[in-house]
């Protein structure tokens, strides 16, 4: 099962959806089919120029959402919330990696000029939430006097801009805040302009914070270059990455290997695979059933003294409490 279409001002999703697969519609939300699966998309139009779409379905079939760029440059920003307990394949000009809700691939930003292919497998839980947002009401919404090379570059609205974020506790909380959220009451609307503004500022938060000098537009050749190269840094995460193997295997000098990865992600190369590794350490605790000692050597920390205080500086608990939900 695809969706493919060609981001412009006037599409609606919902329409696009409901016509292509005989979906009932009622109000705002769209009811998947028993045919394709189960679950509701749900459209709120916060305001003229900022919309909110929620998925939350299991499908019969693999889904393949394909977003081709804009024909025409227009003001709106991208904000895609992933939220998956399972692994989801994401593919930018036919490659693919890994989606995860642990990953920097959780939060996308990015603008109209990109394409990308989001791939769901059959029989899995999705859910994930889309802002879309002038440029302009985000202006007006955040009201930054300083902002940095990134926030400069997506409130500009400059072409070709993308980020990734990860993301949080509060910011799961607010997306399953959003997908619970009941549509019809009185002060709904009210609601979820409440919760998709926090929702912002969490992002914008985390976006301000980043140390990027320069942020200018990523070309699709490169883009390519750094999914891969961020896949290989995934790929073994007991070894720590090696910059002139790294640069080499995706086909960038050492420099514009490492301003570019810490444009898009927000980290230096070693910073992401450190974040990165104790992450994995923290999923595996938590539904691995492995102990402290078997996770630590698995993700390459020969000294478990180390693994313990590198993990308590990340997650505020030592791995121990951590297992056991303390």
């Amino acid at each position: 099962m695809e969706v493919a279409f060609t981001s412009s001002p006037d599409f609606n999703f919902l329409t696009y959806f409901s016509d292509k697969f005989h979906a009932p519609v009622q109000g705002d939300t769209l009811s998947i089919p028993l045919s394709l699966g189960t679950g509701y998309i749900r459209k709120i139009n916060l305001a003229p120029d900022f919309k909110l779409l929620i998925h939350h379905y299991t499908l019969k079939e693999e889904f393949v959402i394909r977003r081709r760029p804009a024909l025409e440059p227009y003001d709106l920003i991208s904000i895609i919330c992933h939220s998956h307990d399972q692994l989801v394949p994401l593919s930018t000009r036919e490659r693919q990696i890994l989606l995860a809700k642990n990953t920097d691939f959780a939060i996308q930003i990015s603008s109209t000029q990109l394409d990308s292919v989001i791939r769901f497998p059959a029989h899995t839980p999705i859910y994930f939430t889309v802002i879309g947002i002038a440029a302009s009401r985000l202006r007006s919404v955040l009201q930054v006097n300083e902002p940095n090379a990134t926030v400069q570059a997506i409130l500009s609205s400059e072409p070709g801009f993308l980020a990734y974020e990860r993301l949080d506790p509060a910011i799961e909380k607010i997306l399953r805040q959003l997908r619970d959220a009941q549509s019809d009451g009185a002060l709904s609307l009210f609601y979820y302009q409440i919760k998709v503004q926090e929702l912002v500022y969490l992002v914008f938060e985390k976006l301000l914070r980043r140390e990027t000098k320069s942020n200018g537009p990523i070309n699709k050749a490169d883009l390519v270059k750094l999914l891969l190269i961020r896949a290989s840094i995934l790929a073994d995460l007991s070894k720590p990455p090696h910059l002139p193997s790294l640069a080499t295997f995706g086909g960038l000098s050492q420099t514009k290997m490492k301003e570019l990865f810490r444009q898009l992600f927000g980290d230096s190369i070693y910073d992401y695979y450190q974040k990165a590794r104790l992450e994995e350490a923290a999923f595996l605790l938590k539904h691995g059933g492995h102990s402290v000692a078997e996770v630590g050597s698995e993700l390459g920390f020969v000294n478990l003294s180390h693994f313990s205080r590198q993990f308590e500086k990340q997650y505020g608990i030592k791995p121990k409490r951590y297992s056991v939900g303390g």
